[in-house]
């Protein structure tokens, strides 16, 4: 019977991980994650360096989620999304756009990662407007280049340090963030941070030219009280989106419209999106006694 048990529940488990492999990748995951993995060459990051170990882990689910939301702060970035952006229309198809860029900047070829690289350029340099409020803006703009990157950076490794499972010291995360300005940098951004303190002072110094416009709450709605998931899984996606906004400063919670959280829901909140992370973490996990597949980076979560 106990055998019987554990053949059920590794299956439920296999099939559970391929359905949320095939959302978050995409139809074409299987294909990119033999390219990925398979494919000979040198890579961006050493293997299992602070990197690819901050984006393996399931907490980067809850690390997207908050950086969308530190993201949309900034009227001009928000602005741009809103405006050539489908992700209420195609939120999952934004979300395997993403997924499929960390996966190949992360585990694939320097080739493959330079290639993907110039895909999104090509994009930015498509990307440019008016706000609501009549500045002009383009995706290729240096300084909303970095505070998406800066934000973004901020965002994976506060929810890894939080709720991973195998947590970085402090060189580690300062060779995370030196890591990761590579990526700004071949992006377009002019001077990456490359330490905590610095990533720190960055975001610090956008602070006056962030507010809660009406586009950015509207955004913090969607991902919050309407998610693009199947009703069995809000309960899980409930836990971390939680998790991202405990993740935020107080004033950025006050800046999109969410009310304090009292000291036994933060508390309770840790405990919910920890319990989340671990879920997704045993989902995307290869049961044991099976053959093993390359992974996708086995999180790749809505960013940028």
């Amino acid at each position: 019977m106990g055998r019987q048990w554990r053949s059920v529940v590794a299956h439920t488990r296999t099939r559970m991980g391929e359905a949320l492999f095939r959302r978050v990748a995409g139809p074409s995951g299987p294909e990119n994650r033999d390219r990925i993995h398979l494919t000979p060459g040198p890579r961006w990051f050493p293997a299992d360096g602070p990197v690819q170990r901050v984006h393996a882990d399931a907490a980067l689910f809850v690390g997207g989620i908050a950086a969308l939301l530190l993201q949309s702060l900034h009227p001009l970035a928000m602005a741009a999304v809103a405006e050539h952006s489908d992700y209420r229309e195609d939120p999952w198809g934004r979300l395997q756009s993403v997924s499929t860029f960390l996966a190949f900047t992360t585990y694939g070829t320097a080739e493959d990662a330079q290639h993907a690289v110039d895909r999104v350029k090509a994009v930015h340099r498509t990307v440019h407007g008016t706000a609501p409020g009549g500045e002009p803006y383009a995706a290729a703009d240096p300084v909303l280049l970095e505070w998406v990157h800066d934000a973004e950076v901020s965002c994976f490794l506060g929810a890894h340090q939080r709720y991973g499972a195998r947590r970085l010291g402090p060189a580690e995360q300062d060779e995370y963030v030196a890591g990761m300005a590579r990526v700004g940098a071949a992006l377009g951004v002019r001077r990456p941070p490359r330490t905590v303190a610095e990533l720190g002072a960055r975001l610090r110094a956008y602070r006056p030219q962030l507010r809660g416009t009406p586009q950015a709450r509207e955004a913090a709605r969607f991902l919050l009280r309407r998610p693009p998931v199947p009703w069995p899984l809000r309960p899980p996606y409930a836990a971390l989106a939680a998790a991202a906004v405990d993740l935020l400063p107080e004033w950025a919670r006050a800046e999109l419209g969410l009310r304090p959280r009292l000291p036994f829901e933060r508390r309770y909140t840790r405990l919910a999106g920890g319990a989340a992370v671990r879920l997704v973490g045993w989902v995307l996990r290869t049961p044991p006694g099976t053959p093993r597949r390359p992974g996708h980076g086995r999180s790749a979560p809505p960013s940028g």
